[in-house]
């Protein structure tokens, strides 16, 4: 278990080689937080005209047909907006791999040839996910609790959703289908290494909503209130700077491990031995 972790952690640092390669990546997890903003501020007066806020503050037990409508139809766009940008990334990503010098506009070609695909792909996950919020609402602590082992297990069963519209142009449930079908060709790392992303930019997160909590303390303790102000603007944009890094390098470990259970390979941003240590298949007993 210790030598998988630690070979998902050295693919993660071969991600953010191919980050630093190619740092427009950036680009496309930038344009996805703007996009997500943006939809969040068109639904907010349906939100609130179908008391869908108040019901999430737990003022109002009961959510009308409409306010679910407008829910599916919220989560539909958002993730739309979503799975295309990072549909671009990991298309640029792949291109990268491949040994070719991808752009932005390369990104957003192949997110645009395969609309119909991730559309559909958002409906689905709409669907899920609304199935599992309305159950979890009903349900006890125990309930709750196996919503949320069910929600992971989605999400893990869907982690190369994204990679397989990008390369085979499936449809959305075959590419469900199919993601769930290399994860079980390479049990296990994409959740490690994902994981070690996740936790490696999580501590430094948690790093620096410390530092910048000390050093806001230390600005009043001096009565320096611009001192306070710019501690927490420069801190407030480093957490967002990390989590579009964070979002990119998934983006690219995604491609990474969709390409190697795919082809057998990832392409020289890897090295070979690390690939084929961290990539072991199981055995037909599945050790």
């Amino acid at each position: 278990m210790f030598n998988k972790l630690q070979n998902s952690w050295e693919l993660a640092k071969a991600s953010w080689a191919v980050l630093q390669s190619d740092k427009e990546l950036l680009i496309f997890p930038v344009i996805s937080a703007i996009g997500s903003i943006i939809v969040s501020i068109l639904f907010a007066i349906p939100f609130f005209t179908v008391g869908l806020v108040e019901s999430a503050r737990g003022n109002d037990p009961g959510v009308s047909p409409l306010g679910y409508v407008i829910g599916f139809l919220f989560y539909v766009v958002l993730y739309t907006v979503i799975f295309f940008c990072n549909t671009a990334l990991v298309g640029a990503a792949l291109i990268r791999l491949q040994g070719g010098d991808p752009t932005v506009s390369d990104g957003f070609r192949i997110a645009s040839e395969r609309l119909t695909n991730i559309v559909g792909y958002a409906v689905i996950a709409a669907t899920v996910g609304m199935i599992l919020r309305a159950i979890s609402e009903r349900s006890g602590l125990l309930g709750q609790i196996v919503i949320g082992l069910v929600g992971f297990a989605w999400n893990v069963a869907t982690f190369l959703v994204v990679p397989v519209l990008v390369i085979e142009n499936v449809g959305p449930w075959e590419a469900v289908k199919r993601s769930g079908s290399l994860l079980r060709k390479t049990w296990g790392e994409n959740i490690i290494g994902n994981s070690g992303i996740s936790a490696v930019t999580g501590l430094i997160m948690l790093a620096a909503i410390f530092l910048t909590i000390a050093l806001a303390a230390f600005g009043a303790s001096i009565d320096s209130m611009p001192f306070v102000i710019a501690v927490i603007i420069v801190g407030v944009v480093f957490m967002i700077v990390l989590g579009l890094v964070s979002s990119a390098l998934t983006g690219i470990y995604q491609a990474a491990v969709y390409r190697f259970a795919a082809e057998g390979e990832t392409g020289g941003m890897f090295a070979p031995e690390l690939v084929q240590q961290a990539f072991r298949p199981k055995n037909k007993r599945g050790l």
